[in-house]
């Protein structure tokens, strides 16, 4: 049973993100979401890391790729939830979400995805 949470509202995947995701969780989720939007025929989706408190590099980088390969796909993402303690941790490691979608809550990103 997986700890990753795929639902599917409307034609959008909302993912719900385990508070402590260890790198083989990061890389099931790649595969999983990747999956589960060629397989539901979704038009988007909701990354949700509300309840990530911590980020090391590869947990980054491996959400940026997916958020890429979602993209190469057809589809589009919106990272939702990030707490200040992710973002200035991102920061520090250097990484840049240059052309990513961002939103502070789940009901922004679909009314977002919605426009």
């Amino acid at each position: 049973m997986s700890a990753i949470a795929i639902l599917k509202l409307r034609d959008v995947l909302l993912v719900s993100i385990p508070s402590e995701p260890d790198d083989m969780l990061i890389n099931e989720l790649q595969e999983e979401v990747l999956n589960a939007l060629q397989r539901k025929k979704a038009k988007g989706v909701i990354l949700d890391l509300s309840t990530v408190d911590i980020v090391d590099s590869f947990f980054a980088r491996t959400i940026i790729d997916t958020m890429q390969m979602i993209n190469l796909m057809g589809g589009r993402t919106i990272l939702v939830g990030m707490l200040p303690s992710v973002a200035i941790t991102a920061t520090q490691l250097g990484l840049t979400f240059e052309n990513i979608e961002t939103c502070l809550d789940v009901d922004t990103a679909f009314l977002r995805l919605d426009q």
